[in-house]
């Protein structure tokens, strides 16, 4: 099986940019007054290529998987918490599943490597709705411990990436939204800031799903640990195969592949951003497609964020994943291209433009 990755090139066109920067330039406010939400409608018009930007038929995927790490006391919950929240998004019942419904976002869970079998009992060939089962094989109930050994073999994470990039393909919309569940992850997430920008582990570590001060620093040596294990996981596609999750390398997949069909990439959190850290150390301009929808809570992703040299829209506090953060963006880039589109110029609405300014005669 061949593997190879797409290659990006700048979508930016010079062209594009000045009209753009005009037309906002020259809508009926003074100068910049619209602060972050005219950079963001500039970048959502290069990004789709258009002075009159429209986002069409969101996607929403949550990607999930179970982590081996999680046996060594890394999360305050369980493993079966992550089988148990897919079906309370299943349902319709999670936060992200609330807000994706009161923004018309389409919904999907992709089981990435969760330990369940989510079509047991059901005939031969049955789906659930809501659900797509893109398990690597031999890795049916997640990743092994990154403790003792890879979390998945170099086959299994270039299967994971290839899932999601076919997952992409066969998506409406120009816009995908990304969100993620799996016990453990934000330890994955660390190791690979750590690892990938150089950071010391101390720095990217945070309470994930509620640890205690105490907790935090029993997590923190579990990860220095997995990361001594593997001092020669430095390459983005090692690294990712070493302390990565399944749903972690199917969401670069995704990525890669939205990136290169130029839809609107929305990142959540965290561990969505932790993706994009592997997607832009591959290829870097997959940025120019990422909008980050929030800073986190999460202590390592204000790293992840500087380290990339970008920012968040919003700084909530939010630290629950899911993509619960990116739906809550979304009216702010749906405000963005509106205000592209339908917002009236000085000149069409017979507004007077601002004063040259005079200079006093003394």
């Amino acid at each position: 099986m061949t593997f190879t990755l797409p290659t990006l090139t700048d979508i930016r066109s010079p062209a594009l940019t000045l009209t753009l920067q005009h037309k906002i330039d020259n809508k009926t406010k003074p100068l910049g007054s619209l602060g972050r939400l005219e950079s963001l409608a500039l970048q959502l018009g290069e990004i789709l290529g258009t002075d009159a930007p429209a986002l069409q038929d969101p996607q929403l995927l949550v990607f999930a998987g179970d982590h081996g790490l999680a046996a060594r006391g890394v999360s305050a919950f369980p493993s079966d918490v992550s089988w148990q929240m897919v079906e309370n998004f299943l349902a319709g019942g999670a936060a992200v599943s609330v807000f994706s419904r009161l923004n018309n976002i389409a919904l999907t869970v992709v089981d990435c490597g969760v330990n369940h079998d989510f079509l047991a009992g059901l005939p031969a060939g049955s789906q659930r709705p809501g659900l797509q089962v893109r398990k690597v094989p031999g890795g049916e109930q997640g990743t092994a411990d990154s403790s003792a050994q890879a979390a998945m073999t170099a086959l299994q994470c270039q299967q994971a990436i290839q899932n999601g990039m076919a997952l992409v393909k066969a998506l409406p919309g120009n816009a995908l939204l990304l969100g993620e569940m799996g016990i453990g992850n934000t330890s994955a997430a660390s190791l690979l800031l750590s690892r990938l920008a150089g950071l010391e582990i101390e720095v990217c570590t945070g309470a994930g799903t509620g640890l205690d001060a105490s907790a935090v620093q029993r997590k923190t040596k579990v990860l220095r640990e997995v990361l001594a294990r593997h001092p020669d996981a430095t390459t983005p596609l090692d690294a990712l195969a070493a302390f990565g999750g399944f749903e972690i390398a199917t969401m670069v997949g995704a990525v890669l592949q939205a990136a290169t069909e130029r839809r609107v990439i929305v990142v959540d959190g965290f561990i969505a951003s932790s993706a994009v850290l592997v997607a832009h150390a591959l290829q870097p301009l997959v940025l120019q497609a990422c909008v980050f929808a929030h800073r986190s809570g999460e202590r390592g992703h204000e790293f992840m964020l500087q380290y990339l040299g970008v920012q968040a829209l919003l700084d909530l506090g939010l630290r629950l994943g899911e993509g619960s953060g990116a739906a809550l963006a979304w009216p702010l880039l749906q405000s963005a291209c509106a205000m592209l589109r339908e917002m009236a110029s000085f000149e069409s609405a017979g507004v007077s433009e601002k004063a040259e300014t005079q200079t006093a005669q003394v």
